[in-house]
């Protein structure tokens, strides 16, 4: 898994890129939801989910002043964390 969180020239702007050599379902849901939870807007997104996982999001009109890159990064990895944990549960079921 590479998650890589860039700052853009505007404020509150960021460039999310996310890659899995294996997709799981839900997987881009939970992202965006990580995004939403940060209070970031998905101004373009580029998204191939088929058997590898990949993300590349500008996302911005952040309203928080406290979120930066890390932040953006460790909401997304625990994105994907939380789902492949879901996933690993349903494969067991």
């Amino acid at each position: 898994m590479q998650v890589t969180v860039e700052t853009l020239g505007v404020q509150g702007s960021f460039l999310v890129n996310v890659f899995s050599d294996k997709s799981c379902p839900g997987l881009l849901v939970s992202v965006l939801e990580a995004f939403d939870e940060l209070g970031l807007s998905v101004l373009q997104a580029t998204a191939s989910c088929a058997d590898s996982f990949r993300l590349e999001a500008v996302g911005g009109e952040n309203v928080a002043d406290n979120v930066d890159e890390h932040v953006v990064k460790q909401a997304v990895l625990q994105a994907v964390r939380n789902c492949s944990e879901s996933g690993s549960e349903q494969d067991e079921e």
